[in-house]
Parts: structure tokens; sequence; C-alpha cells
């Protein structure tokens, strides 16, 4: 088994500001994204929402057999995180700032331009275990806040990620890079997004990326790579 980089039974709060432990205090900007996460969905009320619709959601239909990508994001996302917390902090960094990037990118979109999607089935067309689990997704999860899709953002900060970890094997980097693909597309086929929140996501990732890995223009950025380069 692989030895840790950093012994985190050893971290107390008193000891967030060291070197070795600092990088926890990114896991923060989830504190901040669901407690924008909850306002948005809840005190935006939806006649103020735009809908959100694209040609091609009328071609592709409800598929529950999708929901199990579009589940095996969370898990894919939990094990990424932890696993570069591990054993590739600089790694760990820029998928953490990724996140936060377009977090808060997509945040601004869904204040100033609330969105709204009406895809949904009024009844799921076949009664099975995937079905009754979408229906339960539906049931605490608005269709409120979903352009751009952080499915979809989310997803090209891992693939990301992964491709650039030289000392995960060609293969173990292809898989990620697949299951990203199939999970962004999950999310029409259970109608949990249009299309058009596919493809506003787009951007959004690729100005993430940017950020993250991109040429330096600026010395705050200057500073950002530095930092995200620090083990």
């Amino acid at each position: 088994m692989k030895t840790p980089v950093v012994d985190y039974r050893e971290f107390r709060f008193s000891r967030l500001s060291e070197p070795r432990f600092s990088h926890l205090k990114l896991l923060g900007g989830w504190i901040i994204y669901f407690a924008l996460y909850f306002l948005t969905e809840n005190l935006i009320p939806y006649e103020k929402c735009h809908v959100i619709h694209g040609a091609l959601d009328d071609v592709i239909p409800f598929n529950e057999f999708f929901a199990i990508f579009y589940c095996y994001w969370f898990a894919l996302l939990v094990f990424s995180l932890g696993y570069f917390l591990l054993y590739d902090i600089p790694s760990f960094k820029r998928l953490q700032v990724f996140i936060m990037v377009t977090q808060a990118v997509a945040m601004v979109i869904y204040i100033v331009y609330p969105s709204i999607q009406l895809l949904r089935p009024e009844t799921m067309p076949r009664d099975n275990f995937l079905c009754r689990l979408m229906a339960f997704i539906y049931a605490f999860d608005t269709p409120t806040g979903v352009c751009p899709s952080l499915h979809v953002a989310y997803s090209m900060g891992i693939a990301s990620v992964w491709w650039k970890y030289k000392k995960a094997p060609l293969g173990g980097r292809i898989f990620v890079l697949l299951s990203t693909a199939i999970i962004s597309i999950s999310v029409a086929f259970v109608k949990q997004h249009s299309v058009v929140d596919i493809l506003v996501a787009l951007p959004v990732g690729l100005l993430a990326e940017y950020l993250v890995y991109g040429k330096p223009f600026t010395q705050p950025h200057e500073k950002l790579r530095a930092y995200l380069s620090e083990a």
C-alpha cells in the first residue's frame, strides 16, 4: 500500500496554517458552495427563472440506464479528491481550484441569469430501481440552477488532472477520460440538464483549465501557478 505524503493523523485545526496542512483550507470552498447552492435553490422563485431548452432535448429520450453514470460522478469526484489529497498534493490543489473556479462562475450565472429546465418526465416510463432512483433525486434536487452543468464542468477538471498525472497508467487515464465523457452525456439522458447546459459548461471548464494550467499573464495568475506547484 502506498504511503500518504502527509500524515493526516497529526492534523489538528490549530495546525491548519502549517505548510503540510495548509492545502486543506481549499476544502472550505465546499462550505461556501453548499451555502450558495441552498440559497439559489430555495430563494429564487421559479417564475424568475429562464427556461433552458435546445432542439436536441426533444430527440434525446429519457433513459434510466444513464443514472448509473450520473451517480458514478459522485464517487469519481470523491475518489479523485481523496486520492490526490493522500498521494499528490499539487494535483489535489489543481483539481480543487478548478472546481472552485467553476463553482464561482456557475453561481454568478445562476444568480444573474436564473435557469430552469422542464424536461423531466411527469411519470416514470418504467418501474425499476433506476427509475425509482431518479425519482428520488428529482424529489430533493430542484430543476433550477442548471445552466451551466456543474456535473460537466467538474468532469472536465477530473479528466484534466488525471490525464496530466503521469504516475497513473495510460489505461487508467483513458478510463477516466471515457468515464467523464459518458458522465457528461448522462445528464441529458436522465433529464437533469438540457444539452444547452452541457455546451455552456464547456467554456466555464476551459476558463478553469486556463487559470490552473495556462500561461500566466498577470501577477496574481503567476502566484496561483506557483502555489499550485508546491508540494
